[in-house]
């Protein structure tokens, strides 16, 4: 593959189109085609529209002050992240047609939190960039969230990551919410690199595709206001990079991964937390950027591939490996799906970093399968 970088932009973008020029165009719920449970249709809207952000932002906030960036690109993440600023103000403005739920029905909290995640993470373009009433109105949809009851699980980081949007945005917001959920997160960590989704564990990847990126970014942006919250960096920052290196042994050599648990047509979800390290530059020792690229390219490749994986108009179909709608969980919409953006979180690198410069190397399974001799696994015991 001679240019890494362009191929994943070129899937990112066949993903993204259908929601955001829709939205954009203030058209969403007109065009937008939605398969799952019917009663749930009236949520996917949100759904698409904050997993979409969460996933491209760091693409996006990319432009703005990157020297290096090819000046084609750079044009083109201006014209993204203006569509994503109309796409934002049409989901949040009480007169559009494509005015969205924030306060009723529970997964509001859940796709509020998304798009909020997705604020932080391209402060420049998707914030400080939005004009006054699309500022305000985005206010007040995060606000109205708070109306919703998080479960005692992995929902308490979605209160906690709107009140982190709010605080990074200097509106009034609600420390307690975050620091419950900082709290009871430790209290649920299993050892070797895992948390528990609340008081039980499960295997499934909601490790990484709500728990470590989310306890990342909250405490990143929270230490700036309450220095007292350094405190937790470490631990987060060393058991994120454990289960990192397990995420990356588990892509096999095919770029298949074990279809374990709940939300596998999140798709390529799985692996948010790795990509989010290499955005980071912060994986841990032994996983060189240029190995996580290949690996992820891998995933990508296997997944995209498979037939039937968008219908005929664009939109993605329930699935892990093409259509598989009896993988859908009783919660899954077509908006649900769009969570997969988040393996693309490396784009927000710019391309002479090593993550997309550096030499070809194959990752662990690919290498261990073709009979190299490695070092052992460890255990993490922190």
């Amino acid at each position: 593959m001679n240019n890494y970088r362009k191929y994943w932009l070129g899937i990112m973008k066949k993903i993204i189109d259908p929601v955001l020029i829709n939205l954009s165009q203030r058209k969403l719920k007109e065009n937008m085609e939605v398969a799952g449970c019917s009663e749930r249709i009236k949520f996917a809207y949100l759904e698409a529209l904050g997993r979409t952000i969460a996933g491209i932002s760091p693409w996006l906030n990319l432009a703005v002050g990157e020297n290096g960036l090819d000046l084609k690109e750079k044009r083109e993440i201006d014209k993204y992240a203006s569509i994503s600023r109309k796409a934002i103000k049409a989901a949040t403005d009480p007169g559009s047609p494509d005015f969205m739920i924030f306060d009723h029905g529970g997964q509001p909290l859940v796709d509020t939190a998304f798009l909020a995640h997705g604020i932080i993470r391209a402060p420049r373009q998707l914030w400080h960039r939005l004009d006054e009433q699309g500022k305000n109105n985005l206010i007040k949809a995060l606000k109205v969230s708070r109306k919703i009851k998080p479960c005692y699980n992995n929902w308490l980081l979605f209160s906690a990551m709107v009140e982190t949007a709010l605080c990074f945005m200097g509106e009034d917001f609600d420390l307690l919410r975050i620091d419950y959920a900082l709290k009871e997160h430790q209290n649920w960590y299993f050892g070797d690199g895992i948390y528990g989704d609340g008081p039980e564990f499960h295997w499934d990847y909601y490790n990484s595709f709500v728990i470590q990126p989310m306890l990342f970014d909250i405490v990143k942006v929270i230490s700036r206001k309450d220095k007292s919250y350094l405190l937790y960096q470490e631990a987060i920052l060393k058991r994120a990079q454990r289960y990192a290196i397990i995420l990356e042994r588990l892509i096999a050599p095919d770029g298949s991964f074990p279809p374990l648990g709940r939300s596998l047509s999140y798709r390529f979800a799985a692996f948010q937390l790795l990509s989010q390290l290499a955005l980071e530059r912060k994986l841990p020792e032994g996983l060189a950027p240029s190995q996580v690229r290949s690996a992820l390219t891998a995933v990508i490749t296997k997944i995209i591939n498979m037939p039937d994986t968008f219908n005929n108009h664009g939109w993605l179909n329930i699935g892990l490996a093409g259509y598989q709608p009896a993988l859908a969980e009783e919660y899954i919409t077509t908006g649900s799906l769009y969570l997969c953006t988040t393996v693309f979180l490396p784009l927000g690198l710019p391309e002479g970093d090593e993550f997309w410069s550096g030499k070809e190397q194959d990752w662990t399974s690919r290498r261990i399968w073709s009979g190299k001799n490695l070092k052992a696994d460890q255990a993490l015991e922190f």
